[in-house]
């Protein structure tokens, strides 16, 4: 129910679930494709302290340096480091969820150096043991050891075959240097993301943090104009041309690749010129129906 109350999204993940703990609040995320600014950012959070929470009752500000369910939106350069300053004025715990940006996703061990600031805590899983189950939090040390020794766990908490498999996986990316990989990645979905949207009049953005990218499915190009059903579309297509596409964003708009990073160029090329025909013939036959 934490994590529940936690998400900014609310279908699927809150829709027929609640009634949810308190005082958890959610400022808008800056991003400049959709008319949001920083300072209209730090604007909310300034109006929230004013008027709903005691900065000094804050236990903690959760971050994700790229949004990954959201729909994949970078945070702006300066953004995290004026989170930094603010955390640290008022004494709040910074915390990184780092669950889909960690181990070289965007081109860095973690998304948040490519900004310099440190957190307080970190959070991650996923790549962390290339598919086998197993998260961590990664912290400063006077948070971690101020728990009693025991009190963090879990059922599986610990598991042999898991922190096994996360050993191998941290060899790997050093071994294959696969942060540089995920830059090399996110360089040909680009060339080939510019290639399609120059095609058609559906790809209103594009996203590019090393090899975690988005394109947003919009009408007439227009960022006020999400087509949650072309994009649903896509996907159910790619499925059956079998490519396996995830969307995201709270307007159901995005369609988002997470490639592994060892993936080969060849394949990924093919992947990519399967999905171009797919989104341009199923682009091409909304206008036509229109």
């Amino acid at each position: 129910m934490m994590c529940m109350a936690l998400t900014g999204k609310v279908v699927p993940y809150k829709a027929g679930f609640g009634p949810f703990p308190a005082e958890v609040f959610h400022v808008p995320y800056p991003i400049e494709y959709h008319g949001v600014s920083i300072d209209d950012s730090l604007a909310a959070l300034d109006k929230l302290f004013k008027s709903d929470l005691e900065p000094a009752r804050v236990a903690a500000m959760i971050v994700e340096p790229v949004q990954g369910e959201g729909g994949f939106y970078p945070a702006p350069p300066g953004f995290l480091r004026k989170l930094r300053e603010i955390c640290d004025e008022h004494g709040i715990i910074m915390i990184a969820d780092e669950i889909q940006t960690g181990f070289g996703r965007t081109g860095k061990m973690f998304a948040i150096e490519h900004e310099g600031v440190e957190p307080d805590l970190i959070t991650v899983a996923k790549s962390l043991a290339g598919g086998f189950p197993l998260s961590a939090v990664i912290g400063k040390t006077d948070i971690m050891d101020s728990v009693e020794p025991g009190g963090l766990g879990g059922t599986y908490a610990g598991s042999p075959l898991g922190c096994a498999a996360g050993l191998a996986v941290l060899d790997i990316i050093e071994e294959e240097m696969l942060c540089d990989r995920a830059g090399d990645i996110g360089r040909q979905i680009e060339q080939w993301a510019g290639q399609v949207q120059a095609d058609t009049n559906c790809i209103g953005h594009i996203r590019i943090s090393g090899a975690m990218c988005a394109i947003e499915i919009v009408a007439d190009n227009k960022a006020d104009r999400p087509d949650a059903d072309l994009t649903r579309a896509i996907a159910a297509e790619a499925t059956k041309q079998g490519i396996i596409l995830l969307t995201c964003g709270v307007r159901g708009n995005v369609i988002r690749f997470l490639p592994p990073l060892t993936i080969g160029e060849a394949l990924l090329s093919e992947a990519l010129d399967t999905l171009g025909a797919i989104i341009r013939d199923l682009a091409g036959d909304l206008r036509k129906a229109s």
